[in-house]
């Protein structure tokens, strides 16, 4: 009786009215925030810390290291829900808001992903630098053709608890009107009036997603300790 009632219960919630596609519709919404946020973040990241780099043997660099670290220390101490609001209301306000929380996510994940790939670029033994200035490589060249491809072996395992990180915060996207899993998951809820199914549902995608996602950073991290990744 109770699985009948059940089933009936998921029928009238999800098939009734179409409301499957308002899950599907938050889910592809979700992972695109994901993606490219994390793109972005990555993207941020990695110029923050080559400058780091090079602005320790290049005074003309030190400045733009200094904005590089009050940026960091700025967005790492606002509340991601403030700082999307900010960016919806004020700075972005005529962009749509699946950009702006792609901006908004991207600019917060690039600066954790500076503290990441700094600390791998810091992992680097400095001789590796040395010898390739020692072949004749700029300072910029030997952090790029040296440098960073050992770093980022490192730092993988590091970049995917990001995206995990990431993909739980994008669960703040409704905020600002966006219709990401979370949102869809609570439309849903207003419109049939089931609190249990529609958020279950929702937290249940979230865990396997990140399930998926832990299963792969452990296999990575093996193929990395086994050296199959070059």
């Amino acid at each position: 009786m109770f699985l009948t009632n059940w089933f009936d219960r998921l029928y009238e919630t999800f098939i009734v009215g179409e409301n499957y596609l308002l899950l599907i519709e938050g889910f592809k919404n979700t992972i695109i925030i994901t993606f490219f946020a994390l793109l972005l973040g990555v993207a941020i990241g990695t110029l923050i810390s080559v400058i780091k780099f090079l602005a320790e043997e290049s005074k003309a660099l030190k400045p733009l290291a200094k904005i590089c670290d009050a940026y960091v220390s700025v967005i790492r101490g606002i509340p991601v829900v403030v700082l999307l609001l900010i960016f919806y209301f004020v700075i972005l306000k005529s962009a749509e808001g699946i950009v702006t929380a792609i901006v908004t996510f991207g600019i917060n994940s690039g600066a954790y992903m500076a503290e990441v790939i700094r600390s791998g670029i810091d992992a680097v033994d400095g001789g590796q630098t040395e010898a390739a200035r020692s072949l004749g490589l700029t300072r910029l060249q030997a952090v790029r053709h040296v440098v960073l491809p050992q770093a980022i072996k490192n730092i993988l395992p590091a970049i995917c608890n990001e995206m995990i990180a990431l993909l739980k915060e994008t669960a703040v996207a409704g905020y600002v009107a966006v219709r990401d899993l979370t949102r869809s998951a609570n439309l849903v809820r207003n419109n049939t009036f089931d609190a249990i199914n529609p958020l279950m549902l929702t937290a249940i995608v979230y865990l396997v997603l990140v399930l998926i996602l832990t299963a792969f950073m452990r296999k990575l991290e093996k193929r990395l300790r086994r050296g199959d990744i070059r």
